[in-house]
């Protein structure tokens, strides 16, 4: 064989060879791009499967943390209860007079009632013969007590009254005014029925079920038009606290998802609550906490316009949904909406991530995030000026390198794969980020609306849906004055039943103001 055939040959195998190397590499990437795809589907599916019987959060909540101890507690109960039992045995007491109180004795609210018993001994006579015994002294203790849930019916009689001499002239008062006139509810408890729905997630039938066990025969439809009746003389509330709402320079914005039964179709179309919240607390402001629902049928940033519509705002906490972007390009006096954006968004998204896979960028990304919250919690309840110093000297150095890290893992990592979506979102959103370093009013997240809309969810839940449009606006009507309630350490039961009856007699329009409530002063029960 000559050299010009070898050279051919020698040719066609570097060709063959570089064509191997080509496909190989090909098939190579398409290997790579398959398990970069097999990984995003398997987190999608733990994603679902946490969403659909997982935890809901990042992170545990105070009470599920109190869970394991509580066992404890129940435990360390029997423990006591048994050793208190043995030693009256050995020392032929019926009890443990001189055990050391609990540490929740002597600490019962002074406005509770007392009832009062005095427990005197068998004899008071000197076991001596020496006649009667003298007091000295006694001994008190307090325990709380509690009254089962019990109706009562309110008896109203108008007497009348007539001349003897003449039969002109008859004298009676005037019938009251009801929320449901001729009707059974009191309005005291109408504000129950709407707060046991609204505030602590029991729909009307489960309302209905426990007025049954008192022998009290009240249908969910019942108890429907009772809380419909109160929601029309109620709006004139809710109205003031959207005027509100609209003076406030700083809002928080939040949307969750509201099943709305769809007529003719016989299931659900998916609807929203809108929340629109101001909550100065945070850095000292004197301004009370206040929460709006609206509901609209979709997300589309329109709503949001709609919604904010002559409010006079100009900064806007919200989460990265696009959908806010339509603000920035709105032509008002005030000029556009800023949009301010949430770490805690953010943070969620590496929590998640790390969950699935134990990333060391997302733990990273965790960790820096983490030293950003450390410094709002020392700064917390400050005034605007000295949060705004701190984060300038503590979080500001964090922030600047935190881009710049966020950059190079994203060029050290496949295109395509969640932490390169997550670290994007996080560049995309930069400016909206960053902004909380630029005024000591802002705050890093949107947590004071999400708690806000929170209880709406459960509520949600626990009522698998609205039963039309009209019925899920006045559910936002009533979920917002039982929330703004709640911001202001205010019983709603107690407040929405005496808002009723001062509204029923003629409350002037003009002073709606003390009808507010942030100006409820009514010593009441948290719990509620």
């Amino acid at each position: 064989m000559n050299s010009g055939s070898l050279a051919k040959e020698n040719a066609a195998l570097k060709a063959l060879l570089a064509q191997s190397q080509a496909a190989l590499a090909e098939h190579k990437e398409a290997l790579a791009a398959s398990e970069e795809a097999r990984r995003r589907l398997e987190n999608i599916v733990t994603d679902l499967r946490r969403d659909k019987f997982g935890s809901k959060s990042e992170k545990l909540t105070p009470d599920q943390y109190n869970l394991p101890i509580e066992d404890v507690e129940i435990a360390q109960g029997i423990l006591d209860a048994a050793q208190e039992k043995a030693e009256a045995v050995i020392n032929g007491k019926a009890g443990r007079a001189n055990c050391p109180r609990n540490g929740n004795r002597g600490q019962l609210p002074a406005h509770l009632p007392r009832v009062e018993r005095v427990i005197e001994p068998p004899s008071t006579t000197c076991p001596c013969g020496c006649g009667p015994m003298t007091r000295i002294g006694e001994d008190v203790s307090e325990r709380l007590d509690v009254i089962p849930a019990q109706f009562r019916v309110l008896v109203t009689r108008r007497p009348k009254y007539a001349c003897r001499h003449c039969s002109g002239a008859v004298a009676q008062a005037h019938a009251p005014e009801h929320v449901v006139p001729a009707g059974l509810p009191t309005e005291a408890l109408i504000a129950q029925v709407i707060v046991a729905k609204f505030g602590d997630h029991l729909p009307f039938y489960r309302q209905a079920g426990i007025y049954a066990r008192q022998g009290i025969a009240l249908d969910r439809a019942t108890l429907g038009n009772w809380a419909g009746r109160a929601c029309f003389h109620l709006q004139p509330i809710a109205s003031h606290m959207s005027k509100y709402l609209a003076a406030a320079d700083r809002l928080f914005m939040d949307e969750t998802t509201a099943p709305v039964l769809d007529p003719g179709r016989g299931r659900t179309k998916k609807g929203y609550f809108w929340a629109i919240a101001s909550d100065d607390r945070s850095h000292g402001g004197q301004g009370p906490p206040v929460v709006l629902f609206r509901y609209a049928p979709g997300r589309s940033g329109a709503y949001a316009e709609q919604f904010l519509r002559g409010y006079h705002g100009r900064l806007l906490q919200c989460d990265g949904y696009d959908g806010y972007e339509i603000l920035t390009r709105l032509r008002r006096e005030e000029g556009p909406w800023t949009l301010v954006h949430c770490w805690s968004h953010l943070r969620r998204r590496f929590v998640k991530l790390f969950r699935n896979t134990k990333s060391p960028i997302a733990e990273a990304a965790i960790r820096h995030i983490a030293a950003l919250y450390a410094v709002e919690a020392d700064v917390r309840g400050h005034a605007p000026e000295a949060r705004l110093t701190a984060r300038k000297r503590l979080s500001a150095p964090i922030v600047e390198a935190l881009k710049p890290w966020f950059e190079k893992q994203l060029s050290l990592i496949p295109s395509g794969s969640t932490l390169a979506i997550d670290i994007r979102y996080a560049l995309n959103h930069w400016n909206g980020l960053t902004r909380f370093l630029e005024d000591g009013r802002l705050e890093l997240d949107t947590n004071p609306v999400e708690n806000a809309i929170r209880p709406v969810a459960l509520t949600r839940k626990n009522a698998l849906f609205a039963g039309h449009e009209v019925g899920a606006e006045n559910w936002a009507l009533l979920a917002s004055i039982v929330a703004t309630c709640k911001l202001n350490d205010v019983n709603p039961v107690a407040y929405i039943a005496e808002t009723l009856q001062a509204i029923l007699d003629g409350h002037l329009q003009g002073r709606i103001e003390d009808l507010m409530p942030w100006s409820f002063r009514k010593v009441s029960s948290l719990a509620a």
